[in-house]
């Protein structure tokens, strides 16, 4: 097989603008100067390149594996790129994810190298069971450096400016990078993906115009996870477009405002927590709260183009004046779009925000997949989807309606475990293991095969489209349901409301659109919220129903007692 040009290297993306060494690729934050600062593509090629001299004292050559367990940063960037330009294998971590899985990942994959925030995070490491590889620690903010871990800002100094970025032509089979899954039970998966998985699913969203070379983009969700990785971080630098790192989450407002950005990526979650905030501070004025109403429910007509009553046109551009404008700038007034993947998105969220004046694109993807698999478009947006299928991809239903697709994103198997890539890849197609419903080229996902509930009357209940109609309601922060072989369903939640009684009755008013049966009856309440510390959450925030179900199992065993209505 003849080697391919540098475009299907992912280093390619940063060393493309070479030639122009001025263009501001990131924005970061200085925590000493307490201010924001924008770094250059010149400066990004210095600095993977002395992470490449780096690497090459270290011994390292292509097929390497290097392990990264850092948060958002343009350290993260330029580890990456030097590691992908000299075809060395990059194995992102979860920083927010127990010692544990970080060390069984880093084990697993064959990492010879691991590259941490911090001597707290290599001392966590260091304290499992699991041998470990040399640590290069970024920050060493501990006189006490552990044995086996080295300050890597030196050996990237000692070498800056005296070297030249590598972008070696690659085979587009080559592996990049082996990310594993986060997974609700089990141990993870390692997803190994090529230079060409990732290349082709680039160049599909590039091709949808979505992206543009003057956007500000906002990362916070982790690279570790592919839908930041492939969007948040490949697609824009691509194009050159500017890519602001969040501090945090917890800084996630104040970061709106002060970077202003036109696009980011996120998990519905993030607008969630929006949503209930507007809709919490129009509550108590039943005047605030129709005008925001009216607000949306033109704004939404104007969005699909039925908005063509005069009069009714003139009363939207007073209220988004008075109302979306106002909204639209505690996002930093710049946003022009969002896209929401990673989990489910209530189409109500959605509608509210498309309708202020935010086309919020609903999408769904897999790590397996690079991770784009289809998303809705600009002028063609149906938030109950998750839109069209990528352009490249060839999608299907196979038994029991679950969804498979093919194409060039599609990864090239799982690391190391023969029997797990046999289940999922079988003749060239990727089986996704959710039910969806295709309807004029629309994908509509129905839920898992494996999370249907089957009560013990034999009724069936797609728990993950009940869940999403019940968190409508801003009363229920997270919650699941409960009812597998049991006479009839329960929920647990995180709420702040302790009166079961009312719980139920609005979660029912949710479910008024599904089937009599699926209908809650019971309520375990609980007021701590479900995270990644405490287990009950995977680092790409999705819940681990087992755990969760064993957390609750004695208040559960309560309401079921021996098992009769």
């Amino acid at each position: 097989m003849s080697l391919c040009t540098q475009d299907n290297n992912l280093a390619h993306f940063l060393n493309q603008w070479q030639t122009q060494p001025q263009r501001p690729l990131y924005r970061t934050y200085d925590a000493s100067n307490k201010g924001w600062y924008t770094i250059n593509a010149q400066t990004m090629l210095e600095r993977a390149a002395s992470w490449q001299v780096a690497f090459v004292a270290q011994g390292l050559v292509p097929g390497d594996r290097v392990a990264i367990c850092m948060r958002n940063s343009v350290p993260w960037v330029e580890i990456d790129m030097a590691a992908l330009g000299m075809g060395l294998v990059v194995v992102p971590l979860y920083v927010d994810d127990n010692a544990g899985n970080m060390a069984y990942c880093t084990a697993h994959s064959g990492a010879k190298l691991l590259m941490v925030d911090n001597v707290r995070q290599a001392k966590q490491l260091l304290a499992t069971s699991v041998a470990m590889p040399p640590l290069w620690v970024l920050r060493c903010d501990d006189d006490a450096l552990p044995a086996q871990c080295f300050a890597i800002a030196e050996k990237v100094a000692a070498s800056k400016g005296s070297a030249t970025f590598q972008c070696t032509a690659l085979h587009e089979q080559t592996l990049a990078t082996i990310c594993y899954t986060s997974g609700t039970g089990g141990r993870p998966k390692g997803v190994m993906l090529s230079h060409g998985n990732i290349a082709s699913n680039v160049r599909a969203c590039l091709s949808l115009g979505i992206a543009r070379a003057d956007d500000v983009f906002l990362s916070f969700l982790p690279l570790s996870h592919m839908f930041e990785r492939t969007g948040g971080y490949y697609l824009p630098l691509s194009i050159g477009a500017t890519v602001a790192h969040a501090r945090s989450v917890a800084t996630l407002a104040d970061d709106l405002l002060s970077q202003q950005p036109t696009a980011m990526f996120a998990v519905p979650r993030i607008f969630e927590k929006f949503h209930a905030k507007l809709k919490e501070s129009v509550q108590g004025s039943p005047l605030k709260s129709k005008l925001f109403d009216l607000n949306v429910a033109l704004g939404w007509q104007a969005a699909q183009g039925e908005l063509h009553n005069p009069i009714k046109k003139l009363a939207l551009f007073a209220l988004n004046k008075m109302i979306a404008k106002k909204v639209l700038a505690r996002m930093g007034g710049k946003l022009r779009l969002a896209v929401a993947g990673g989990a489910a998105l209530e189409s109500g969220i959605a509608r509210t925000f498309i309708g202020l004046g935010l086309p919020i694109l609903h999408g769904y993807g897999m790590t397996e997949a690079s991770p784009v698999i289809a998303v809705n478009r600009l002028d063609s947006n149906v938030p109950e989807s998750v839109g069209a299928a990528m352009p490249n991809l060839e999608v299907r239903l196979g038994e029991h309606n679950e969804l498979q697709v093919k194409g060039a994103n599609v990864m090239q198997g799982y690391w190391q475990d023969n029997g797990a890539t046999e289940n999922a890849l079988k003749d060239g197609w990727l089986h996704t293991g959710d039910v969806a419903e295709i309807k004029e080229e629309r994908i509509y996902i129905r839920g898992r095969i494996k999370d249907i509930l089957v009560l013990s009357n034999g009724e069936k209940c797609p728990p993950q489209d009940m869940e999403l109609a019940i968190l409508g309601d801003p009363i229920f922060e997270q919650i699941m349901l409960v009812g597998e072989a049991r006479p009839f369903l329960s929920l647990v939640v995180v709420s702040s409301e302790l009166d079961e009684k009312k719980l139920v009755k609005i979660a029912n008013e949710r479910l008024k659109d599904f089937p009599r049966w699926m209908r809650v009856r019971r309520v375990v309440q609980s007021s701590q919220a479900w995270s990644v510390d405490n287990g009950l959450l995977t680092p790409t925030l999705k819940v681990k129903r087992a755990k969760v179900a064993e957390h609750f199992a004695s208040q559960l065993e309560a309401i079921y007692g021996d098992g009769k209505d």
